[in-house]
């Protein structure tokens, strides 16, 4: 049998924590979602002023990268490149950048989703997120 790790709440705190002060430090309003290696949500906040669709559009993008275990930028790039046969994969909705996974050993753990402002710097935001692990 195999172990593998997984993100405890303390890793989640520190993800959003960092997360949140990019987010702040570049006054951007946006929802921040973490999922675990499944997709299933560990934590979503909603920054003040952030759209109510960011709430869940952020963990959408956060399952998809989870599940794909890459970002979701790789999947609005293969429907932006013409095969839209792609929209009807199963289990997927967040098909847009700022979903971004959460790796170690070659293991995801989990990724972590923004909405709200444009999706590079949604990106931007969640990669900070991450960092702060020290992976």
């Amino acid at each position: 049998m195999q172990t593998k790790p997984v993100l405890v709440l303390a890793d989640v705190k520190t993800i959003a924590a960092a997360a949140e002060a990019e987010a702040l430090k570049n006054q951007w309003a946006v929802s921040i979602a973490i999922v675990d290696d499944g997709g299933h949500l560990l934590w979503l906040q909603r920054l003040d002023g952030a759209p109510a669709i960011s709430a869940h559009i952020a963990p959408a993008k956060a399952h998809t990268a989870a599940l794909g275990r890459r970002e979701s930028k790789v999947y609005e790039d293969i429907v932006n490149g013409g095969r839209t046969s792609f929209l009807s994969a199963p289990a997927i909705e967040g098909l847009l950048e700022g979903g971004v996974p959460i790796m170690y050993g070659g293991q995801c753990l989990g990724a972590v989703g923004v909405s709200g402002v444009k999706s590079s710097e949604d990106a931007q935001i969640a990669k900070t997120g991450i960092a702060a692990l020290g992976l």
